[in-house]
């Protein structure tokens, strides 16, 4: 596998090099954001690996600039930024996980073996629904190939994503679903992200999808998981929402 690393921190950029190569990839790596953008933009890829802050160009608008050319490279962001407004920020800019500085490297080392696991698997990961199919609700409709959710005449852009986890909910709407079979279905069984990025997911995807004047469709259910829908397909338990 092809891995490009991206931090100007130059003894672990060295270190990440060298650990992640005995693993067998081939491993570029840039200590610069324009260097970064110009390798990944120039050369094929298999995952990213972008530390957030960089020079010339950070890590996020790096990821930023190449999903709006529609590359969809997995991206693991290093990164001290670990409030959920900064994981909410990272997701929408294209990110896939995340892993907190300072970290153990065998932390990182299952991070990217279940990142390139995605990667060679994403079309096994989302629902069996034909992708060109648009999915409906009486409240929303998504159209997957496009990315492109509709709300009371509006265009909303979802990132990859976002798409994958509406998606999922549209196809069991009323259910309430479980973290676990979230993770499953967006990520697949043994490729689960840091815990935190569903929280944020959920958190990004709330704030696309409803105005204010809107009815909240994605309700947390607590001890059990997320349930989306409206008031008429409500099923029974308890359920909270949190913007």
């Amino acid at each position: 596998m092809n891995i490009l690393i991206v931090d100007d921190e130059l003894a672990l950029l060295e270190a990440l090099q060298q650990t992640i190569a005995s693993e067998g990839h081939q491993v570029d790596i840039a200590a610069h954001g324009r260097e970064g953008r110009d390798l990944a933009t120039s050369r094929h890829y298999d995952l990213l690996i972008l530390d957030w802050m960089l020079p010339g160009c950070s890590g996020l608008e790096l990821c930023q600039q190449l999903r709006m050319q529609g590359d969809s490279t997995p991206v693991l962001f290093l990164t001290a930024k670990d409030t959920l407004d900064d994981r909410v920020m990272g997701l929408d800019a294209g990110a896939d996980d995340y892993i907190v500085k300072p970290f153990e490297l065998r932390e990182l080392l299952a991070r990217v073996r279940a990142l390139l696991r995605r990667s060679q698997a994403i079309a096994a990961s989302i629902s069996t629904v034909e992708p060109s199919r648009p999915a409906m609700h009486p409240e929303i409709d998504l159209d997957y190939s496009s990315r492109l959710a509709y709300r009371n005449h509006r265009a909303i852009e979802l990132s990859e994503k976002e798409t994958d986890l509406l998606l999922y909910f549209l196809e069991n709407h009323g259910q309430v679903l479980s973290h676990q079979q979230i993770y499953a279905a967006l990520w697949g069984e043994d490729n689960s992200p840091n815990s935190n990025v569903l929280a944020a997911l959920i958190r990004l995807l709330r704030r696309k999808i409803t105005l204010k004047n809107e009815e909240q469709l994605i309700h947390t259910v607590y001890g059990r998981g997320y349930r989306f829908g409206s008031k008429r397909d409500r099923g029974s338990g308890q359920t909270h929402t949190r913007l």
